[in-house]
Order: C-alpha cells, then sequence, then structure tokens
C-alpha cells in the first residue's frame, strides 16, 4: 500500500502489519491529475492542478495529528495491471481501516445553500463514491475552500464512531441527510457491519443514479460491498457484472440476487 508522507510529500510503500495510521481523501476526479508516476517529480507534478488538492489533504490530516493519508489517483500505479487489480479489491478495507476519510466536495461552495449544493454534489452520483460512504469509521465533509461543511449553525465536519454519531445532534442532521439523498438505511451508513448483512438485491440498489467512466467498473465498485475478490479484466464490458453475479452467487444462498 503505497502512502504518502504529509509533511514531506514522498510516497512510501507499506505492507501488512507495518501499515501505519493513516487518512484518506475522497474526492471525484477533475482536470490535470496527478498520476502514480507524476508523484516521482515533485517539481513537475506542482505544475498539475491536482497537486493542490493533494497538499490540502496533507494539511488536514497533519491537523489530525496523521503523518500518512492515501489518495487514489497518485497512490495506484495504474500502469500495474496487477497493482490496479490489488488495490480495487483491497479498497474497501483500506477505507475501513482509515482513521478518518475526508470527503471534498470540490462543487459545495455557497455554504448558505448547504442543502441544495450537499445533495447536488456530484459525489453522490459516481458509483466508487459508494463503498466511500459505507466503509470508513469516520468522514469528515469539506466544502471547495477546505473548510468542514456547516448547515444551519451545526458543523457536519466529522462523522464520529457509532455511538457517538447517534448521540450528537449536528451528526444527526448529516445522517439523515445522508440517509434521504441516498436512500440507504441509516444502519448501513453507521455500522458496516450492516453492509453485509443486507440483503443482496438492497445492496444493489444503492447503486441507482451512480455512473462510472468506464462500464467494467459499475461492477467493480461493488466488490467491497459484497466482499468479493476477482481478477480485473478491462474490455469485457457487461461480463464484468455477470462474473460478478457469479462470484456472489458461490457465498451466498440469498435469492433476491435473481430479482434484480
Amino acid at each position: 500500500m503505497w502512502l504518502i508522507h504529509t509533511r514531506s510529500l514522498e510516497l512510501k510503500y507499506f505492507v501488512g502489519d507495518n501499515i501505519p495510521p493513516y487518512a484518506i481523501l475522497y474526492h471525484t476526479w477533475g482536470d490535470e491529475e496527478v498520476t502514480f508516476q507524476d508523484w516521482q517529480d515533485l517539481e513537475k507534478a506542482s505544475q498539475k492542478k491536482g497537486f493542490a488538492k493533494i497538499q490540502s489533504a496533507c494539511a488536514q490530516a497533519l491537523g489530525d495529528r496523521l503523518s500518512y493519508i492515501w489518495v487514489d489517483t497518485n497512490c495506484i500505479d495504474k500502469s500495474s495491471s496487477a497493482e490496479l487489480s490489488e488495490a480495487i479489491n483491497s479498497m474497501f478495507a483500506w477505507y475501513s481501516d482509515s482513521q478518518i476519510c475526508y470527503v471534498y466536495l470540490a462543487d459545495v461552495e455557497d455554504l448558505q445553500k448547504f442543502l441544495s449544493s450537499f445533495c447536488g454534489s456530484r459525489w453522490f452520483t459516481r458509483g466508487w463514491t459508494l463503498q466511500e460512504l459505507l466503509a470508513p469509521r469516520a468522514i469528515r465533509f469539506l466544502a471547495q475552500n477546505w473548510k468542514p461543511i456547516e448547515w444551519q449553525g451545526y458543523a457536519c465536519d466529522t462523522v464520529m464512531n457509532p455511538w457517538e454519531r447517534s448521540h450528537k445532534s449536528r451528526q444527526r442532521l448529516i445522517l439523515r441527510l445522508l440517509a434521504h439523498r441516498t436512500g440507504i438505511e441509516l444502519k448501513a451508513i453507521l455500522y458496516s457491519e450492516s453492509v453485509m448483512s443486507s440483503s443482496i438485491v438492497e445492496r444493489m440498489s444503492w447503486m441507482k443514479g451512480r455512473e462510472t467512466t468506464r462500464e467494467e467498473d459499475l461492477s467493480y465498485c461493488l466488490l467491497g460491498i459484497f466482499d468479493i475478490n476477482m481478477p480485473l479484466l478491462y474490455g469485457e464490458g457487461s461480463k464484468a457484472f455477470m462474473r460478478l453475479q457469479e462470484e456472489i452467487i458461490k457465498q451466498s444462498t440469498d435469492q433476491s440476487l435473481f430479482a434484480w
């Protein structure tokens, strides 16, 4: 697992029990994102628009006393099919193991109109962001200016652990909004074990209204949500979903899959 050192910005590789505490940046991709290869030359990488976003994410992590952060754009060597496959199959676990996840909403600018701008964010329409919502133990929503999002005087900055979440009014506000916008029951948002205990057809329904750039990713982004590991075969198109169904059938007696 590649991680960025939040002070030096150096990429470092960790395995197994040697992985240090880390944060994760969630974002939707924009123009001039910085790749793994770009990051080998920081001076050159700094010329791309996406560099500032990673710098700001590192500053957030430093503020939380975390020395490392994971960012999907430049912590995966996508030129290696083996590394890409490992990363996608491990992503749900990586999210679950992180200390905190920062959801950067680049299209949420006017906090006075938080309700409409938050619910209208592109983050809610992307396939890969579904597991970003369900897997982590803590989430902080950040607006375009990297300030924690507020609503009606409540700072909706951090969704804490389940017990704290359910007993703090400011967290309840954001949780109800998330459930309404996504159509996902609160228990699944609050407790990762509820994700795995939800029926297959219910988990499939959470993808409604979401899209991915590549057809295969509509299936690949669900691997962690169904606790499935399978090789990635870009170019297979709709066959990816057939393979996903086959893997689900192998390990589940839930017949609701056939209703999808």
